[in-house]
Formats: C-alpha cells, sequence, structure tokens
C-alpha cells in the first residue's frame, strides 16, 4: 500500500501554507482599493424606530455611501431566507421577516440599522458613530418560554413552532404500566462558535459580473441568493471561499452583512470588503445550543427501557435563523433515542422566540443536544435505580445482531457493535483502576468521578455530490469538489483517496474548491457530511475516468480490454509486467487530440446515511474548597468505519471534545433582562486553554459502514456529541455522595461551590 493512500496518517499538506503565513483568507486578499464597511447596530434589545438620521455621516470624510433600509427599497429584497418546520397540527412554524437592515423595528441588540462605506476602515467607523439612531423602547422579552412581551405579530405568546414525534398517547400508557420511571431536567446553555477567523467577505464587479468572496461553508446557496436579492439573472453573480479558519456549523448559511456588501459593491461598481471583530461577531454571529428539556424514562424490573420521553423548549433568539428551527427539532429526533433498544418514544419541542441575537447550527447542530439528554439521563437513572451506569447502557444497547435497525426515529441504523466499542474503551479508560485514583484524589481532599457518554451521531446535508478530475497541461491532475474546507484537511484525505483508486501521483494532485464559476454544484461543509460524501464521489468519478480510458490502453499495450485490468494505480497485461499509468495515458490523449479525456465530471448520490458512534470515559476532579472542577483523564473509542486518515480523524476528535469541555465546564453566553449581551469579549466568555484539557487517547474500534462504498461514517462533529454528558456525568459522579444529585452547564467553579455548600438543598440554577 502506498504510503500516501487511504488508510495512512499522511501530513496535511495545506499546513506548510498555513504555517508560514501564506494563508489567503478572506482579509488577505481583498483589493487593496476596496472601500469598507461599518455596521451601525441596535443599541437596545427591542424598540420601533423613530427617525435615523445620516446627515452627518455622509458628510463625514472619505465616505462613499450611507445606507438605511430605505435605500434597499426596489434596489435589493430586504430579506434573509430561512426555513421552517411543521407543527404537530401540520401548520407551518412562525415566518415573521427577518430583515438585511431594520427599517421599522429591532428585536435583539446588535441588529443592523445602517451601513456606512468609507475609504477606510477607520473613517467607516467613525462615520458610522455619526448615524444618529432614535428608537423607542418596547418591553424586552429574554425569557425561555410562552408569554412575555411580544416580539412578532405572527407568534402569539412568542411561540415560533410546536413539533412533536412519536404516539404521546402510547408512550404515556408505557409510563403509566411501567416498573421505574426516572424524570430529569436538562440545560443546555448558549455558546458562541468562536472560529479563529471571525466572518468577513469583500465583493467587486469584475467584467460586469458580481464577484462575493466570503469565508463560509460552501458557495452555491449564497449565490443563489445573492442574485435573488438583487434581481439579477445566477449568472451574473459568482461566490468564491478562499482559505477559511474556521467555521464549526456558524459560517454554514448567508447573513445580512454578506448582502450588504453585495449589493453596496454591485450599486456603486466598486470593490467593498468587511472583516468583523470579536466584539461584533459576539453580537451578530448565530449562537449554538440553548434549551431546557425535561427528559423521562421508563423502565420494566428488570432495568430494561420501555419507553422514553422528551418535552424541550427551545430558544430561536430574536429572528429565524436558516435552520435554525430544524437543529432541536428535526435534526436532533435523529438520534434522540441514541443506542438504545426502545422504540415507544416521543420527542416533543417547542421553540420561542427571544430578544436576543438569532441560534443556529454549532458543530453537530441538534445531535450533540440530543445526545446530551439521552446520556445525562440514562446515568442519572442508573444512580436512582441503584444499578452501574455501564450495565445500565449494556443491557439496553441495540445488540450487533439487530442491525440494520430502525430506531424509533425512523432512522436506519446500517451496522454497529456497541458492546465491543464499549468493552475497548473500558480497557482503554483503565476503568479498574478508577476507585485508586479516586482514593489517590480524596486523600488530597479533592472529589474524583468518572462519566461515561455512549454516543451516536448521523451525518446530515445533501445526500449528493459532485466531482470533476481534470488532467491539466502542466502534467498536474486537477480535483474540483464540491465540499468546503474549513481547516478540516480536505486538501489532503482527498488526493489520498484520488491517489489511492487511480494512482495518480500524489504529489501531482491540484485541489480546487469554493468557486461558482469552476464548481457547477456541491453541497459544501457540514454535518460531517464532507468525507463521506466527497469521498464516494471522487471514487465515482475516478472510476468513471478509467473506464473512459481504456480504449487507449489497449491500443497502448496492443491487446483486448478482455486482458486488461486495472490495479495498483496502472492498466496491466494480465499475468504479466507490461503496464500503463494513466498519467502516461493522458499524455498520449493530449498528443492525439483526445481532449475529451482529459476530463471527467459527475454527479453522486448517496441513499443512506452513515451512524459514526463511540465511547467517552471522562475523569474529574473537583476542589471542594475552591468549586474548581479539572477534567483529569479523558479517553474516546469511536467506531467511525474506515479511516481515511487517522492522523485527521484524531485531530477531528481532539477538537471536538475540547468544544464539549469548553461549554461543559465554561462557556456561556449571558443576557440580562434588558437583552444586553454580557458576554462580549474574551473578558467576559471563557474559552478553554491548553492547561484545560488533558491529553486524550484516541482509539479506533471499527465496523465498516454499509451505506457507503468505501465504508466510512464521518467523523468531524462526533468529539462534541459525545463530550458534553461524558463531562457532566464524570462531575455528578464526583459529588453524589455529597448529597449533590443536580448539576448543570457550564461548570464554573462558583456554581460547583454553592451547589456544595448547599448539598441536599439548593438545585442547579
Amino acid at each position: 500500500m502506498s504510503k500516501f493512500g487511504v488508510s495512512q496518517p499522511v501530513r496535511r499538506v495545506e499546513d506548510t501554507r498555513f504555517l508560514t503565513g501564506k494563508g489567503r483568507y478572506v482579509d488577505d486578499i481583498a483589493p487593496e482599493n476596496a472601500g469598507h464597511v461599518a455596521f451601525v447596530r441596535s443599541p437596545v434589545a427591542h424598540g420601533t424606530i423613530t427617525s435615523i438620521d445620516v446627515t452627518d455621516a455622509r458628510d463625514a470624510d472619505g465616505v462613499i455611501a450611507v445606507i438605511t433600509a430605505a435605500d434597499l427599497e426596489g434596489k435589493l429584497i430586504n430579506s434573509v431566507d430561512y426555513s421552517v418546520v411543521k407543527n404537530r397540527d401540520g401548520t407551518k412554524g412562525a415566518s415573521p421577516i427577518r430583515p438585511i437592515i431594520a427599517g421599522e423595528k429591532v428585536v435583539y441588540a446588535g441588529e443592523i440599522v445602517a451601513a456606512v462605506l468609507a475609504e477606510t476602515r477607520a473613517q467607516a467607523v467613525d462615520a458610522a458613530e455619526l448615524v444618529m439612531v432614535e428608537i423607542d423602547d418596547l418591553p424586552v422579552h429574554v425569557a425561555l418560554g410562552a408569554g412575555g412581551p411580544t416580539i412578532h405579530d405572527v407568534a402569539p405568546d412568542n411561540r415560533a413552532y410546536d413539533w412533536a414525534h412519536g404516539d404521546e398517547a402510547a408512550n404515556q400508557a408505557a409510563f403509566e404500566s411501567a416498573a421505574h420511571t426516572v424524570s430529569l431536567e436538562v440545560v443546555d446553555n448558549r455558546v458562541f462558535a468562536d472560529p479563529m477567523e471571525p466572518r468577513g467577505a469583500y465583493a467587486e464587479m469584475v467584467d460586469g459580473r458580481l464577484h462575493v468572496a466570503v469565508n463560509g461553508q460552501g458557495v452555491w446557496g449564497f449565490k443563489k441568493e445573492m442574485a435573488k436579492k438583487l434581481g439579477i439573472p445566477a449568472d451574473q453573480v459568482r461566490v468564491t471561499n478562499p482559505d477559511v479558519g474556521g467555521g464549526f456549523g456558524m459560517k454554514g448559511f448567508s447573513y445580512p452583512e454578506q448582502f450588504v456588501v453585495g449589493f453596496l459593491a454591485h450599486h456603486h461598481n466598486r470593490p467593498v470588503r468587511w472583516m468583523a471583530d470579536r466584539s461584533e461577531s459576539h453580537l451578530s454571529d448565530a449562537g449554538g445550543r440553548d434549551l431546557v428539556t425535561t427528559a423521562e424514562a421508563a423502565f420494566d424490573a428488570d432495568h430494561r427501557l420501555v419507553a422514553v420521553r422528551m418535552h424541550a423548549r427551545s430558544n430561536l433568539g430574536a429572528h429565524n435563523s436558516p435552520y435554525g428551527q430544524f437543529i432541536q427539532s428535526e435534526l436532533a429526533q435523529k438520534v434522540f433515542t441514541g443506542v438504545y433498544d426502545v422504540q415507544n418514544a416521543f420527542f416533543h419541542v417547542e421553540g420561542f422566540y427571544t430578544n436576543t441575537t438569532p441560534i443556529d447550527a454549532y458543530r453537530g447542530a441538534g445531535r450533540p443536544e440530543a445526545i446530551y439528554v439521552v446520556e445525562r439521563l440514562m446515568d442519572y437513572a442508573a444512580r436512582v435505580l441503584g444499578v452501574d451506569p455501564v450495565e445500565l447502557r449494556r443491557k439496553n444497547f441495540i445488540k450487533k445482531s439487530q442491525f440494520p435497525y430502525i430506531s424509533a426515529a425512523g432512522q436506519t441504523y446500517d451496522v454497529g457493535d456497541f458492546e465491543r466499542v464499549l468493552d475497548r474503551a473500558l480497557v482503554e479508560a483503565d476503568i479498574p483502576g478508577f476507585a485508586a485514583r479516586k482514593a489517590e484524589s480524596a486523600a488530597r481532599g479533592k472529589l474524583r468521578g468518572l462519566g461515561l457518554s455512549y454516543y451516536i451521531e448521523s451525518i446530515l446535508g445533501a445526500m449528493d455530490e459532485t466531482t470533476k478530475i481534470a488532467f491539466a497541461e502542466d502534467g498536474s491532475v486537477e480535483l474540483f469538489v464540491g465540499t468546503q474546507s474549513n481547516g478540516q484537511g480536505h486538501e489532503t484525505v482527498f488526493a489520498q483517496i484520488l491517489h489511492q483508486r487511480t494512482g495518480i501521483p500524489f504529489d501531482k494532485i491540484r485541489f480546487v474548491q469554493g468557486d461558482s464559476d469552476r464548481i457547477a454544484k456541491g453541497g459544501g461543509t457540514g454535518g460531517s457530511r464532507s468525507v463521506t460524501m466527497q469521498g464516494n464521489s471522487i471514487n465515482m468519478t475516478a472510476d468513471e475516468m478509467i473506464r473512459r480510458f481504456e480504449p487507449l490502453a489497449e491500443d497502448e499495450l496492443e491487446v483486448s480490454r478482455a486482458d486488461i485490468v486495472f490495479e495498483e494505480g496502472a492498466f496491466r497485461v494480465a499475468g504479466t509486467d507490461k503496464s500503463v499509468t494513466l498519467m502516461t495515458l493522458a499524455d498520449k490523449a493530449r498528443l492525439e487530440g483526445r481532449v475529451e479525456l482529459l476530463t471527467c465530471e459527475t454527479d453522486f448520490t448517496l441513499e443512506n446515511r452513515s451512524f459514526p458512534n463511540g465511547a467517552h470515559f471522562a475523569e474529574v476532579e473537583i476542589d471542594p474548597a475552591t468549586g474548581v472542577v479539572r477534567v483529569d483523564k479523558y479517553t474516546v473509542v469511536d467506531d467511525f468505519g474506515v479511516l481515511m486518515n487517522p492522523m485527521l480523524a484524531e485531530g477531528q476528535v481532539h477538537g471536538g471534545v475540547v468544544q464539549g469541555i469548553g461549554q461543559a465546564l465554561m462557556e456561556n453566553v449571558v443576557y440580562d433582562a434588558d437583552g444586553q449581551l454580557l458576554s462580549g469579549s474574551f473578558m467576559d466568555y471563557a474559552m478553554p486553554r491548553a492547561d484545560d484539557v488533558p491529553m486524550m487517547p484516541f482509539h479506533s474500534e471499527p465496523t465498516p459502514s454499509t451505506a457507503n462504498e468505501i465504508g466510512m461514517k464521518g467523523c468531524g462533529e462526533a468529539g462534541t456529541v459525545g463530550a458534553l454528558a461524558a463531562v457532566v456525568n464524570a462531575a455528578l459522579d464526583a459529588v453524589w455522595d455529597e448529597g449533590v444529585h443536580e448539576v448543570q452547564m457550564p461548570l464554573t467553579p462558583l456554581r460547583m461551590w454553592s451547589w456544595l455548600q448547599g448539598a441536599g438543598k439548593v438545585a442547579a440554577e
């Protein structure tokens, strides 16, 4: 096997340019003569706009234009597109207009009310401060639930949707007849995505066409929306994604700022750029999570699950974000029963508007939220029932012999061997040695806890993808993909897959992504779909290309097709050492004018999704004197099916776990009663640092997926999906014998200290 082939730990080729400062990010490549945009944002969370005076701003030095909602009339459709779910009564979820620039009222602090275009960033910022906005305050609603001051007339009681899955009556009957029932309330706190590179964009007119460069997770959705908003043909818009410094789902959809940048460039026929700073990001980036769930489990006398139900209240923020209504409903529903064999399940979610920044996808998009609930519930049930948490899970696992298994959510889990993965995790985490570690902690006055989370997730996103392979005149081979790297290592792993299938030299493969002119269509990146969808698409395109070259191989090798095999990267005459590579045949095709052979493009569709799963064991140590919770030991065993690059998979798991630890211990978006953001900078919003995270071994215990040819399952979000419950379960284990029977994220020192001080009396906030 080639050292650059599939399943080899090939070092990331893109890191050379990233680590030497040669990355090409959107703010690096914006035209030098581009004007800068600064946004004027609402200082209040809810109010009626009575006047906007832009006179002084328009007269300020360097100002090219100042626009408000009135300036968009007849020129740009002033609304952001989004989708809504169906309510349980069959009606659609609420769909109030979300303006690009607010003109009549504002519904969260940070909403755009005007934009300034100036020659320099400093001039734009200075002029923005001269815009005088008069807003009559309206009552603010930040509580998660029905009632309170109305934010949108089309959403009485501020309810955006009322969604459910399952037979509620049958579920109720199962609970009434069960031998044991357990109930737990679980809070999933709001967090920021906070990628290293904030959101940004630039736009320019090139030969009469609008080009917008966005640091996003795909180009085709925004291309379509931008053309629609301007009322121009889609072929008059080009969208590109350059290098992107992290997205985590938050950059996977369109934002108002991008449309403003495109509009200003188109309207003024000049380059325009914008880049958020961190404070602006915290005000305007879509947040993640933010829901409260009451979860219940019913067991028979032998502690086997007979029914599960969940009732959640989800915060959408002030507006529908593009996927906001789907995250905690349809996406969470896909795995809400986890890895457990229970068919009687009911899942009910209500979404509510509050006067806060909108909520959308964040790493895992619904699956971490669902698994956090079910794994907290199973762990809590074990404590209440007086059984071992590991054995309760094992008893209720879907067995290997039951696959393919149709879950209560209607999802077909193709394969799995949960007991084997758990057994491996028990060994790798040295669970037999935990008692000694707990005693050693106790000798130092510390509390030590052990937490398990067994997760499963579904890959999401479009179920089709495109690939184009083109032999270039300089001897390289261009690989055009429909996904978009945000730092995951696509440039490396996709080249590995193509090299493995075709024998094209690894160092000759040139990666092309994120350009709507050069790539006809694609699904972008999100939902752990990239390598599964693009990898299978690459293989399909490679196979078609090989098939097309067969006649040329017959001529070159001077034998009939029946005597030729393609193996080890070359056409070979069976039983001989006579062979010819694709690279040689491509040169021959070029010389003979057979240009149709030099490019191959196909559309690939996958019929079924795959389901990564795995076991996370966390050990935490708590100082009861200070309330500090430290993750001391962390072990992961994953079933990702066939690994395309173990090194990249391990990196994805590590990154995901760190984000999970961050949310569990410290990350928390906070608004006051007036809807003002109190965690607007890194002085107020804690992020995990290196010393907050232990070294964590990664182990693979694969069961190849049967849902796709290459047998993989996706790994981008798995770390986060498993980490939340593992850490919090460990913390609860540490304090259970101290009388604290409820904890909630984030496990900050003050909160933990307070719970311990009021053990048995004070519930978690």
